[in-house]
């Protein structure tokens, strides 16, 4: 009965959740007065507005940039965010490049002189939040490419709203050359097109970040692409020049025939085409085995070349989201971006918050910070915090509990969204992979294959789909409907429906486990 009672509440708590995201364009967002005797306070998730609210209670007004239901990743500020952010005395970012740097930009740009802002992922560490490096896992069978900048330029004035634009400048070879993003639901963002002459064809990245792109030949050959790399340390400044590079392609022929003896041959795990930002160097980050940042070695351009073998002919699909890179159906050689949708990070996974452990020590960094601000309401800040630390401490129990019902042959979390590895690591469950067909192209038989082999050889009992992504008709849900497979609902970025706090994310988030893994 009691298990009944759960599943009961999740279905009804998704159910809920549905219909919320689907009205939540049609709120207002609140907004923060010119003159008010609260501490006025901005965030950029509703999770974090939530934490501040549970810490500050009526001695502060605080608001949220990103709405519930929106996607911290991708959501565009507006002038009501910015007008928001003026008034501000105090604003938390979570960072770590969760947020769209969009976002980041406009609380930096508009935070008045005197406020404080606090990063809390960079900061909770020092009250011992535990993170965990940002580790995909391509599964490809060619190399998975990227566009990565290193270091954070501060040598040049450069800050966290700073940004890196690297440009495609020249292009030799038999055939054109495309460099193009596929989102979740499948639309496309073309970074780099030859066909054009490229006409100011540039990628924009935050500096220490890293971005996935698919990458497009319609002839085989060898190939020559210039990229030049400038710094923007501030919306208003001059461009600094750093450098410029020209990386070697080999396309669907032998690598020895691009003319560079000795050179490294990139066919396997992860390469970024790199800026350097603290040495001005433009390279290449390699690392055959897939792993992070810290398992790649640097090497030079031209001490390289770039694998895209014959096995890498695909045709291009169907969709006018396609049709730049020509008829549907034609043949090209192309390297997938990997991982679906467009992640602009860093190296550290950004979601601490999934060990409710990083979510006391963040409440502890927003308490002490609140007395900073406020002297006069310390001893509010710590009773409420006092009282929200203990139910935090009850909740963390409670998550863990709950998972351990889980039998353990049946703890393996399938998601779509990278934003569970605290989890899964704070309350041992494993990640066992993400239901994507290959980003760059219409779900194959053999996609819907290897979902299958994976479903019977780990037996999953389910898939989970964030609330406000599965209320949009996307491919991956598609996929592992056909397949048979059961899809839960799972929180990660945002709040919607019945769901609409911390605690309560992070409750159900674990009933929603066990409920469709415990059987």
């Amino acid at each position: 009965m009691r298990a009944a009672g759960r599943r009961a509440r999740v279905r009804r708590a998704a159910a809920l959740a549905l219909i919320v995201t689907l009205l939540a364009g049609c709120t207002v967002k609140p907004v923060l007065r010119a003159h008010s005797d609260r501490l006025r306070v901005v965030t950029t998730t509703g999770l974090l507005r939530d934490l501040v609210r549970q810490v500050g209670g009526d001695r502060v007004d605080v608001v949220s940039l990103v709405p519930d239901g929106g996607d911290p990743h991708t959501y565009e500020p507006t002038l009501r965010d910015a007008r928001n952010v003026v008034y501000a005395d105090v604003a938390f970012s979570n960072y770590a490049l969760l947020e769209e740097h969009s976002v980041i930009k406009t609380l930096d740009a508009n935070l008045r002189r005197g406020a404080t802002s606090v990063s809390l992922a960079e900061e909770a560490v020092k009250y011992a939040a535990e993170i965990i490096p940002l580790v995909e896992h391509a599964n490809l069978d060619t190399v998975w490419l990227g566009l990565r900048v290193r270091g954070n330029g501060a040598g040049l004035g450069a800050t966290r709203a700073s940004d890196v634009l690297v440009a495609a400048t020249a292009l030799t070879g038999p055939g054109h050359l495309y460099a193009y993003l596929t989102g979740t639901f499948g639309d496309t963002d073309v970074y780099f097109d030859s066909s054009n002459g490229f006409r100011d064809d540039t990628v924009t990245l935050p500096t220490d970040a890293h971005t996935h792109l698919s990458w497009a030949f319609t002839k085989p050959g060898v190939y020559r692409l210039t990229l030049q790399a400038r710094l923007r340390t501030a919306d208003t400044a001059p461009l600094v020049p750093l450098d410029q590079a020209t990386y070697t392609f080999a396309v669907g022929v032998n690598p020895a025939s691009a003319g560079l003896p000795g050179a490294t041959v990139l066919d396997e795990g992860h390469a970024d085409l790199t800026t350097d930002v603290d040495t001005g160097r433009l390279g290449v980050l390699y690392d055959p085995t897939g792993g992070g940042e810290q398992a790649q070695r640097w090497y030079t351009a031209d001490e390289v070349v770039i694998d895209v073998p014959g096995k890498a002919l695909a045709e291009i699909p169907a969709g006018p989201q396609f049709r730049f890179l020509g008829r549907a159906g034609t043949p090209v050689y192309q390297l997938p971006q990997a991982v679906l949708g467009k992640h602009v990070h860093g190296e550290i996974d950004p979601h601490l918050w999934q060990n409710v452990r990083n979510g006391i020590a963040y409440v502890k960094l927003i308490r002490d910070t609140l007395i900073g601000r406020d002297p006069a309401g310390a001893p509010v800040y710590r009773a409420n915090a006092e009282r929200y630390l203990a139910e935090l401490q009850a909740t963390d129990d409670y998550v863990r509990q709950t998972i351990a019902a889980i039998p353990k042959a049946n703890r393996y979390l399938v998601t779509t969204h990278d934003a569970f590895g605290y989890l899964a690591a704070a309350y041992d469950i494993a990640v066992a992979g993400f239901v994507t067909p290959n980003p760059s192209a219409e779900p194959s038989l053999a996609d819907r294959r290897k979902l299958t082999e994976t479903i019977r050889q780990l037996r999953v009992r389910a898939v989970f789909l964030e609330p406000n992504l599965k209320a949009r008709s996307s491919t991956l849900t598609q996929v592992a409907a056909e397949q048979g497979v059961r899809v839960c609902p799972i929180y990660g970025d945002t709040f919607s429906g019945a769901v609409q706090t911390y605690v309560q994310m992070m409750r159900f988030n674990a009933d929603s486990l066990l409920t469709c893994l415990g059987r």
